[in-house]
């Protein structure tokens, strides 16, 4: 695959500056409780935080002893702790146990919380009916943004998902907001805010607030244009099977933070810690690639490393001289990545063949473009049966439902049971759940697509009349998946040949089999400056669609800003989602900032919206 951008590609702003805002604040905090004192740190804070903050960093600034909250009694012996965690009731709770036990047995500490990345009413609540308000001190860690790459940022909020989409739960939307206010004030101002979707909507606003309420600064913008899209618009393309190398790498060994533990079937030696970023030359040439070219651009890197090797021959020992201090210490350094990435690379291929991985993508991409869909349907009964994995068989079923419009009654009920059966029937809240966000669901009887269709007419033109809030409840759990693949041509014609080595569009980083659907948003409303034109299509997605001019921005910004464009996923993004946005940069002249509240993948939509998910 060529990975050549446009001569006229603009160059991205620098996040570091992002870190060292949260660094400072971190240490500011940390240095209210003057003298020696404990920190405890909430278990998904850990990464995150290593990022931020090393512990040579912690200890300058008098922190004595780290420890990981476990909730069970502290054996700190330290007279000040101070505990660092997310504004949860259990954490804050267990606090609270810590605080009295202190008091019953007579011991006199000082506390202090941290909540991050704000701190709640609710938390301060528990603090006062359990009888501590007055004994310890809280603060809130604005930690918004971690850049985990060049081009990727995340508010490690995997919660946001299942928070607001599932519980209704908003109160995540002010941090987005506060997030984008972030960026706004740092590398803006925006030229333009495009987005579609209901929380999308209420991050725009409440940016839009803290802009007017902050002060205004002139500055030369780097960033032009920003797009929001919520999660629901598009549930397809988190469901699909991840065939680019980085997403496969996240299925198989989950990357956590930028970051991923290679255990002993790659290292064949102890576990190892791996940062995966542009850094390491070796996962940036193959990261966006199609699986099946990953090993004949790893065979290349080993052959251009082993010519760089040979130079060594014939060198006099001044030439020898200057290859041992200027290159000889980065090509073991790529050497050792190379090996790392090869074993990975094997072990990725070892364990999609005993999973029947082809059998499984030749079912996605018919239930993408509609054919065989009695034959998926079989593959699925046996996929259950045979407990080949619970989220696996889960997942294809939300990819049934939500390309079919919903299941037939006699088929909902069929699969429901079998699966029942097979996992238990504690599952019967995780199918609750799937149906009241819309990915598993039960077609009315005797209701058809182009019924749907011309529903979803009706209720938009219903906006006028004041029925708006009726018609998107009601809309909430339907799909228009065919409807929105023939407008926008999210599958390609099947009988066409698509050359993986030299990708035609975004549908590469699906085999060719499927355009993502968010990516392909995002490509048309930059064509068209907005969403005019595309009416049809925002129908069929319930509306919330907006498109407004940024405020303080200067109509002459410069051109490069103006193809700079942040693109944030409410709810979450998949690696093949970033591949995409980084092709149609490539191929359009833009560069785009992914940003979002987690990196997800199919596993993790699934196992968010489980029976028994926290």
């Amino acid at each position: 695959m060529a990975h050549s951008a446009r001569r006229d590609c603009p160059e991205l702003p620098d996040f570091s500056l992002l870190k060292r805002v949260a660094r400072d604040r971190l240490i500011y905090l940390l240095e209210q409780l003057t003298g020696k004192k404990d920190l405890f740190i909430d278990a998904d804070l850990m990464s995150l935080l290593d990022r931020i903050a090393n512990v040579s960093t912690l200890k300058k600034h008098e922190v004595d002893k780290l420890y990981k909250v476990e909730y069970k009694p502290v054996v700190s012996t330290s007279d000040q702790l101070c505990f660092l965690i997310r504004p949860r009731i259990p954490t804050v709770k267990w606090i609270c146990d810590v605080v009295n036990a202190d008091k019953a047995v007579g011991r006199l500490r000082k506390y202090h919380i941290i909540f991050t990345p704000q701190k709640f009413f609710a938390c301060e609540a528990v603090l006062e009916e359990q009888g501590i308000f007055g004994d310890v001190t809280t603060d809130e860690w604005s930690f918004y943004l971690l850049p985990l790459d060049d081009d990727v940022i995340s508010l490690e909020l995997p919660e946001f998902f299942r928070d607001n989409f599932l519980a209704g739960d908003q109160r995540w939307v002010r941090t987005t907001g506060s997030a984008l206010y972030l960026l706004h004030s740092l590398y803006g101002p925006f030229s333009k805010v495009y987005g579609i979707g209901r929380f999308s909507q209420m991050a725009y606003k409440s940016w839009r607030e803290q802009v007017e309420e902050g002060e205004q600064r002139t500055r030369q913008a780097e960033i032009g244009n920003v797009f929001l899209i919520d999660r629901d618009v598009d549930f397809v393309t988190p469901l699909c099977s991840q065939v680019v190398y980085e997403g496969l790498v996240d299925d198989i060994f989950r990357i956590k933070c930028g970051c991923v533990e290679f255990g002993s079937e790659v290292t064949s030696d102890k576990s190892l810690k791996v940062m995966l970023n542009s850094q390491d030359k070796v996962f940036n040439e193959i990261r966006n690639e199609h699986f099946s070219n990953v090993f004949g651009l790893l065979s290349q890197k080993a052959r251009n490393l082993q010519t760089a090797y040979d130079k060594r021959r014939g060198m006099d020992i001044k030439q020898m001289k200057t290859f041992v201090s200027d290159e000889l210490k980065g090509l073991k350094q790529e050497h050792r990545l190379l090996s790392l990435h090869i074993s990975a690379s094997e072990s990725i291929m070892k364990k999609k063949t005993q999973q029947d991985f082809q059998e499984l993508l030749k079912t996605e991409h018919c239930l993408l473009e509609g054919f065989e869909i009695r034959e998926s349907i079989g593959f699925l009964e046996e996929h259950i049966i045979r407990q080949v994995s619970m989220t696996e068989s889960l997942r294809l079923l939300c990819l049934l439902s939500i390309t079919e419009n919903g299941l037939l009654p006699k088929d909902y009920r069929s699969l429901k049971a079998l699966f029942l059966q097979s996992y238990g029937a504690e599952h019967l809240l995780t199918f609750s759940n799937l149906r009241q966000i819309g990915m598993l669901v039960e077609q009315p009887a005797g209701e058809t697509l182009t019924v749907m269709e011309s529903r979803v007419g009706k209720l938009v033109n219903d906006r006028t009349a004041g029925k708006l809030t009726d018609a998107f409840s009601s809309l909430a759990k339907k799909s228009n998946f065919r409807a929105l693949s023939r407008r926008l041509a999210l599958v390609p014609k099947s009988n066409e040949e698509y050359d993986l080595r030299v990708p035609r569009d975004m549908a590469y980083i699906f085999s060719g089999a499927y355009v993502p659907l968010s990516c392909k948003l995002v490509e048309q409303v930059l064509e068209h400056d907005g969403w005019t034109g595309l009416e049809e299509v925002t129908k069929l997605l319930n509306g919330q669609e907006f498109a407004v001019t940024g405020i303080g921005a200067d109509s002459s910004s410069q051109l490069d800003a103006q193809r700079v464009v942040v693109v944030m996923f409410l709810g979450g993004c998949s690696f093949s989602e970033i591949s995409a946005l980084r092709f149609l940069g490539r191929e359009k002249g833009y560069k785009f900032i992914i940003v979002t509240t987690a990196i997800t993948n199919s596993s993790r939509l699934i196992e968010s919206l489980l029976g028994n998910a926290a």
